[in-house]
């Protein structure tokens, strides 16, 4: 999850010292008044040479207002470069408006909508965050930072989804994350970065996208086999067995993410530099480091991750409570909603980052967006839930049905095929662009039996 933070750093430098006599002025002009000038006047050169520390500094004329001065600044600066650094947290003011939209009116595709809107720069800012706390703590405990954070919104609202009984909404946001990313994300990026270099051929570290490749074929096993038993009716306890088997996998599948981490940071840094870590395959990227530094402190970083989980934990609540309401609302099935519609407008930021990657011939860093992302859904995501769902006493399992099943396993072996050759072009683009909209468009015609028969999600 690297990536984000190369898009602002530059630009916060060049900017840094501007921004800092600006905020002096500013301060200066607010604790000036008539009474002051003559005693100002005479110490206002002696005053700025002054360490912090020094002692013959009066503790009631300096201390505490250059404290309350460094005090303001520092939570000035903090606000400014979370929040208003980002065009896209124009949406923020949208989770509020869903909230009063909810009191006043019961109108829930209007609530629906609006919360997701409003869940789309959160789930930015929190990527961005935990990019800026990895800084503090090394490669590899920031390779597990971002493992547990990159996809923390959709984990957040499929715990909701998994407290209120909605299993079905689960798997299928789940699914349709694995599948917007590795068709429509990698799609427009090889294709926007296709048409910008169209005279050569992009190419990308081909060892990584094979170790991907692999995860996802193993993550594919996982789910096909519980569905194979399910509709062979081959369960040795009938009920028992298939629920079993998907618990058993889901911590085998736990544990070789575990393996891949360790593999991917430690034990072949020779070999294979991380994902989402811009560079050449062996990792040397000595001339990005220099350019690279934090943005936010270590404390404010927490601090922020802090507020901001919390902020998408409370639309969370409101976005699964609504999800019933806005698929009678819109006439559409909750199907296509979970795997198509929450996705799209949720994670566009991630999908906005891929693209403007490609077009700078760095897809090393899309693709750790797009078949990064999808290798931590299916590996941790999904197996995390149905352990979270077992803590919880809900039968979460890794049946995913026979038609999402298939899908995904072909959506796999075809984004394989298009990765085996370590490059890319608009051509290629175009194909996973197409094949997503085959996907959509079944998925829209899709009834799930599961949702109409077993009425598992609650009436709002």
């Amino acid at each position: 999850m690297d990536y984000k933070q190369q898009v602002g750093v530059q630009s916060h430098v060049e900017m840094g010292s501007v921004e800092d006599r600006s905020m002096d002025d500013l301060d200066d002009e607010c604790l000036h008044s008539p009474g002051t000038d003559a005693r100002k006047t005479q110490a206002s050169d002696s005053n700025r040479q002054i360490p912090f520390s020094d002692k013959k500094l009066p503790l009631s004329d300096g201390f505490p207002i250059v404290g309350n001065k460094m005090t303001r600044n520092r939570i000035y600066r903090s606000i400014k470069t979370v929040v208003f650094s980002n065009k896209l947290n124009l949406l923020m003011p949208f989770g509020p408006l869903a909230i009063l939209v909810h009191k006043l009116t019961a109108s829930n595709g209007w609530v629906f909508f609006l919360s997701l809107l409003g869940i789309t720069p959160l789930a930015e800012r929190l990527g961005y965050a935990t990019e800026q706390l990895a800084f503090f703590t090394g490669p590899t405990v920031g390779g597990l930072l971002n493992a547990t954070f990159g996809n923390a919104t959709e984990l957040i609202i499929s715990i909701y989804a998994l407290k209120s009984g909605m299993i079905r909404v689960v798997q299928l946001s789940l699914l349709g994350s694995i599948l917007s990313n590795m068709l429509l994300v990698l799609g427009c990026a090889f294709f926007c970065g296709g048409l910008v270099y169209h005279r050569k051929e992009q190419v990308f570290n081909k060892a990584t996208a094979v170790v991907n490749s692999g995860l996802l074929l193993m993550a594919v096993m996982g789910l096909l086999f519980p569905a194979v038993l399910h509709y062979t009716h081959t369960e040795r306890r009938v009920g028992k067995s298939e629920l079993s088997l998907s618990r058993y996998s889901s911590c085998i599948m736990l544990v070789a993410y575990a393996a891949y981490l360790f593999f991917q940071l430690r034990s072949q840094n020779d070999h294979y530099s991380p994902i989402n870590e811009e560079g050449s395959p062996h990792g040397d990227n000595s001339d990005n480091d220099e350019d690279e530094a934090p943005e936010i402190s270590k404390w404010e970083s927490m601090i922020w991750l802090t507020i901001l989980t919390a902020w998408i934990s409370i639309l969370s609540d409101y976005l699964v409570d609504t999800i019933q309401g806005a698929s009678e609302a819109w006439d559409l099935s909750i199907a296509f909603i979970s795997v198509i519609l929450l996705p799209i407008i949720g994670n566009a930021a991630e999908h906005a980052s891929a693209i403007m990657f490609s077009m700078k011939d760095k897809l090393d860093i899309s693709l750790g967006v797009a078949i990064g992302s999808s290798t931590q859904i299916s590996m941790f995501g999904i197996p995390f839930c149905v352990v979270i769902g077992w803590i919880m006493g809900q039968e979460m399992d890794l049946n995913f049905q026979l038609f999402e099943t298939a899908t995904l396993f072909i959506t796999v072996i075809v984004v394989a095929f298009f990765l085996q050759e370590g490059t890319s072009n608009y051509f290629k683009g175009l194909m996973l662009i197409l094949c997503y909209l085959i996907v959509a468009a079944s998925f829209f015609v899709h009834e799930d039996p599961t949702s109409t028969d077993q009425k598992k999600q609650p009436q709002t």
